[in-house]
C-alpha cells in the first residue's frame, strides 16, 4: 500500500511510518517540523518569518492586509511539489489543521489531497473542534482548559487552542469531515468526545517504536532522579505549576534523597536524551490518558506522572500500576512522589509494568497493522 502521512507534532506519524515500513508498505511523511521540536519528515515544508524582525514584519503585514506570510509560504512550498502528493492509496491528516497554517490554505491543500488520492482519513490526537468544544462545555472533570476556567491563564493565551471553535476553523472542521472516510482517536482524551459521532471509526493507541527504545531496569539504591521537561508556552496547560509546587516541597523535605532535573523547550532529540538517567518523569496533569512523550518514557522504564485515570485503567483492563495518575493537586502529587522516594521498590515494579504495557498495547508494528485494517475496512 502507498501511504501519505500529513503533519507531525508528537512523533506519532514518524513511528507509524516506521511500523508500516516494517510491514512492507511505501510511506511518505510531509510536515513542518513543529517549531522548536524539529521532528523529521521526508518532505519538510519550512515556515518562514518565525523569529526576530521577520516575525514582527509578518504580524504587521497580517494586521494591515490580513495575509499570513508564513502560511502562504508553506502552501506555496506544498504546491511547488504537488506531484509528490498524488497517487496514494491512503492519506492521513494528523489534525484538522495538519500543517498549522491559515484555515483557507489548509482547505486548498486538503482539497488537492482529496482529489488526487484514493482515501482520506483524519486523526484526533491533539486539540481540534470536537475536543475543544467538549472541554469548553466542561464535560470532562478537568481538561487542558481548566487553567483558563480557574483564572490562571488569560483567554488570549489560549488563542492557539480556542482558534478551533472560531468561525474559520469551525468551517475547516466541517470541510474536513465532509471529505474524510473516517476519524481515528489516539487516546481516551480524544476518544471520549468522539463517541457516537457518525464518522468515528475507533481508538487506535499511539504507536511506539520499541525497537528504538532500550529498556533499563532502574537502579534505586541511591539518589532518585526526577525529570521535569517544561514547555514554557504551555506551562499551565500541562499542569507544570502543580509539578513545580510538589517538587519544591519534595526538595525541601528530601534534599539528600532526590536529584531534580529541569529543562525548557528543547528539540525532541535533545529532550529524550536529557531524561535518560531519570527514574521519574513528570509529563502532564490535565489528561485522562498518556501522550506520546509519556509513552516513550514508559517504554524506557521510567515512572511517569501523567494521565492515567480510571477510564484509562478500565479501557485496558489494568489491575496494576503502569504510570502514576497526576491529579491537578500539588499535595497529591507530592504524596505520590514521597511514597516513591520512601519505597523505591515501587519504582522498580512500575518500571517493569510500564515496559510490558507498551509492548502489549503500543508496539508500532501491531498498531500499524491495526491502522491498515481500519483504512481497508
Amino acid at each position: 500500500m502507498k501511504i501519505l502521512l500529513v503533519g507531525e507534532y508528537s512523533r506519532l506519524h514518524n513511528s507509524l511510518k516506521e511500523g508500516l515500513q516494517a510491514l512492507g508498505h511505501d510511506v511518505t511523511l510531509v510536515a513542518t517540523g513543529d517549531g522548536f521540536k524539529q521532528y523529521p519528515a521526508d518532505i519538510l515544508l519550512t515556515p518562514t518569518h518565525t523569529a526576530g524582525f521577520a516575525k514582527k514584519w509578518k504580524v504587521l503585514f497580517y494586521k494591515l492586509f490580513g495575509f499570513d506570510m508564513s502560511s502562504i509560504s508553506v502552501m506555496r512550498q506544498f504546491f511547488e511539489q504537488k506531484s509528490s502528493f498524488t497517487g496514494f492509496d491512503v492519506v492521513q491528516l494528523i489534525n484538522e489543521s495538519p500543517l498549522d497554517i491559515a484555515a483557507k490554505h489548509e482547505k486548498e491543500i486538503i482539497s488537492f489531497l482529496k482529489e488526487h488520492n484514493k482515501k482520506l482519513f483524519l486523526l484526533s490526537c491533539g486539540t481540534d473542534y470536537i475536543s475543544v468544544k467538549h472541554s469548553l462545555d466542561k464535560k470532562p472533570r478537568y481538561s487542558i482548559l481548566s487553567p483558563m476556567f480557574d483564572g490562571k491563564v488569560s483567554k488570549e493565551s489560549y488563542a492557539p487552542i480556542l482558534k478551533y471553535v472560531q468561525p474559520a476553523y469551525h468551517e475547516l472542521h466541517e470541510f474536513v469531515y465532509e471529505r474524510i472516510e473516517g476519524v481515528i482517536a489516539s487516546d481516551l482524551d480524544y476518544h471520549l468526545p468522539l463517541l457516537d459521532h457518525a464518522k468515528y471509526v475507533g481508538l487506535i493507541p499511539n504507536p511506539i517504536n520499541i525497537a528504538a527504545l532500550d529498556y533499563h531496569l532502574p537502579d534505586v539504591s541511591g539518589v532518585i532522579t526526577i525529570f521535569h521537561g517544561i514547555n514554557r508556552a504551555n506551562f499551565y496547560k500541562k499542569g507544570s505549576d502543580y509539578f513545580e509546587a510538589a517538587l519544591k516541597k519534595l526538595q525541601q523535605k528530601y534534599p539528600e534523597k532526590t536529584n531534580i532535573i529541569r529543562v525548557e523547550s528543547l528539540p525532541y532529540a535533545e529532550y529524550i536524551q536529557q531524561y535518560n538517567e531519570a527514574h521519574i518523569l513528570l509529563d502532564q496533569v490535565l489528561a485522562y490518558d498518556q501522550g506520546y512523550n509519556a509513552l516513550e518514557a514508559m517504554a524506557k522504564g521510567k515512572v511517569v506522572f501523567t494521565g492515567a485515570e480510571q477510564e484509562f485503567s478500565d479501557h485496558y483492563q489494568l489491575n496494576h500500576e503502569v504510570a502514576i495518575n497526576a491529579l491537578p493537586d500539588s499535595e497529591a502529587i507530592f504524596n505520590e512522589l514521597e511514597q516513591l522516594i520512601l519505597h523505591p521498590e515501587r519504582i522498580t515494579a512500575i518500571s517493569k509494568n510500564a515496559r510490558k504495557f507498551i509492548e502489549q498495547e503500543h508496539d508500532y508494528q501491531k498498531i500499524a497493522a491495526t491502522y491498515l485494517n481500519t483504512w481497508e475496512a
